[in-house]
């Protein structure tokens, strides 16, 4: 067992943040308000349902009554179209570029005891660890090894990991160099930081800072996390990405844990949550995520909210059209099979080849370790299993970081994102970070799918300059050690 932490070098007082909340610190999530339109709602008339569509495919965000519609539309055919709406919306927003990362947990030490989770501190069978800097390297190594070129690093919430720890992890990662790879975007899924601290991580490179409320029912949340703990601050928790903002983070992440309490619910308090940050801030979340809950060591992963498959694919496609300018995360948490279907339904971003265990990428087998990760995985598959199978499905793999290297962030993506104007940078960057992993990184035949792909792909790009552009780049990396290329 390892639980050194030698980052940051110098000493430093630890302490928990400040629960000082921001200027907009008001518990905006109305239980009454909610319900009242869920219960209001009726669904199933076929001449609202498509005028909410039709909102949607001009990328403005739906109102709390028209998604609580969506939630409540269940007749099989018009389900079907809200299922064909989010597959438009997605390739209109997005194209058909999948981002790829993975998560590097760094620590599990915790002070909380969330009832779902292995890390809880009243769970005896968890074996903690916090990675030694010369660790978190050898991690962050082993990862570029694979193609990786974003990474999601993940902390418990302890005093060892304060806002000094987390910068300077995230530096420390930002140097490792091997051959002709290094990360190039970090984001975090770590506990609430008062201003100040959101302030230094910032400062630090990071991209996206995730925050899940993992259930906005306050009943839920106050039984899953005890009030003795930090987590047990339902206000101080919404209040995260508040502070966030003003703090300078305009690249923020929400997210639900669906299982804990009804899905439907939880749909309108992302949606609330969005529409809230947008109304406040001119800037909805970057990305929403939608784990659902899963086997834990020593964790309560029983419940009587467990969504099935059929509704986790409807919620996926409700998102996609009620915030349409949002990415939209879906985790290896699913089985590789139901992660295929649902890419479908408006899903930007997945992570692969993934482990969760401290120190997993350098020594876990292919078998998970379930006392040294969070929750139980359901897809193994390799990085470039991964790759292989996006190609196959007519997707392009991306590994692209331009949007936060040259200030498409916050306000200023909304503004190209919503009107699809993301698509004339987000396509062109993809296959140009593709070129990359594939020359780099992977196998015979996944290079060869992805060749072909790519050479389809420029045939369609109708601005002549543009074309041209992009032909000699891929020719560039393809023949050189040059790389990095982006609009």
């Amino acid at each position: 067992m390892n639980d050194t932490i030698t980052l940051p070098t110098a000493p430093k007082t630890k302490r928990m943040p400040s629960k000082t909340l921001s200027e907009n610190g008001v518990d905006f999530i109305d239980e009454d308000v909610l319900n009242g339109h869920l219960n209001v709602e009726l669904g199933n008339d076929p001449v609202r349902l498509r005028e909410i569509i039709d909102k949607s495919q001009s990328k403005t965000p739906l109102s709390l009554s028209e998604t609580a519609f969506l939630l409540k539309t269940d007749r099989p055919e018009l389900v079907e179209e809200i299922f064909t709406a989010a597959r438009q919306l997605k390739r209109d927003v997005y194209g058909r570029r999948i981002v790829l990362f993975a998560p590097l947990y760094v620590g599990n030490r915790c002070i909380n005891d969330c009832s779902y989770c292995s890390f809880r501190r009243s769970n005896p069978d968890a074996t903690r660890r916090t990675l030694s800097e010369q660790e978190l390297k050898h991690q962050v190594s082993s990862l570029l090894d694979e193609g990786h070129k974003r990474l999601i690093m993940v902390y418990g919430e302890h005093t060892n990991y304060d806002a000094d720890y987390i910068a300077e992890t995230v530096r420390q990662a930002y140097t490792v160099q091997k051959g002709l790879d290094s990360i190039r975007r970090i984001n975090i899924n770590a506990a609430p930081l008062d201003k100040e601290g959101f302030k230094k991580v910032h400062d630090a490179g990071i991209g996206t800072y995730q925050i899940f409320m993992e259930t906005y029912h306050h009943e839920t949340y106050n039984k899953v996390h005890p009030t003795n703990t930090r987590k047990g601050d339902y206000l101080y928790r919404l209040d995260a990405l508040n502070r966030a903002y003003e703090a300078g983070c305009d690249d923020v992440g929400i997210g639900a844990l669906f299982g804990l309490y009804d899905w439907r619910f939880e749909v309108m308090g992302l949606v609330k949550h969005a529409l809230f940050l947008q109304e406040k801030y001119g800037c909805g979340p970057h990305t929403i995520s939608f784990p659902r809950l899963r086997p834990a060591s020593g964790a309560e992963t029983e419940s009587e909210y467990a969504v099935n498959d059929y509704d986790f694919k409807r919620l996926v496609a409700i998102l996609r059209l009620a915030v349409p300018y949002t990415g939209m995360i879906l985790t290896a948490r699913e089985p590789a099979e139901l992660r295929k279907e649902i890419l479908e339904f408006g899903v930007s971003q997945i992570d692969a080849g993934s482990k969760i265990e401290i120190g997993g990428y350098t020594e876990i087998s292919s078998a998970q370790t379930m006392e040294r990760g969070q929750f139980e995985l359901g897809d193994h598959r390799s990085l470039d299993m991964v790759v292989g199978d996006l190609l196959e499905q007519g997707d392009i793999p991306s590994f692209c970081t331009a949007c936060y290297r040259v200030g498409r962030t916050g306000e200023q993506f909304m503004e190209f994102a919503i009107p699809g104007f993301i698509e004339k940078f987000c396509t062109p960057n993809a296959l140009l970070s593709l070129t990359e992993y594939l020359h780099d990184h992977a196998c015979p035949e996944t290079l060869k799918h992805g060749q072909k792909l790519i050479e389809k792909e420029l045939e369609t790009i109708e601005n002549k300059v543009l074309r041209r552009k992009l032909i000699d780049w891929v020719d560039r990396i393809e023949t050189s050690k040059e790389r990095d290329f982006y609009l």
